[in-house]
């Protein structure tokens, strides 16, 4: 279900522009700082609007929010990649040491 429009109160993602592409930091490589430094924020939609719009939110905290309408209903889509087949019995080595079992 790939919404494009919301209605007040749904769970929505907005994100806004902090810093221009340029604007960033001296230290901050290259690459980087080609690129706008944009924050992302998710909340309840204050008012209906379309994906593209400006639309603010209210977070969780009661805090409002104001940027572009990017995701209704939002999904994770973040993971923490495959086992790394050496940390996979770490844990048990760990325990087994402290319970002086060798390990």
């Amino acid at each position: 279900m790939d919404r494009k429009e919301c209605v007040s109160g749904d769970w929505v993602q907005i994100e806004r522009v902090i810093l221009e592409a340029g604007s960033r930091a001296p230290g901050v490589p290259e690459d980087t700082a080609a690129l706008p430094m944009i924050a992302r924020m998710k909340g309840f939609a204050v008012h209906d609007a379309v994906v593209g719009e400006p639309l603010e939110v209210e977070s969780t905290i009661g805090r409002r929010l104001a940027g572009t309408l990017v995701a209704v209903l939002p999904t994770y889509s973040h993971d923490f990649g495959a086992p790394v087949p050496e940390l996979t019995r770490a844990g048990l080595q760990a325990r087994a040491r402290v319970r002086g079992e060798g390990g």
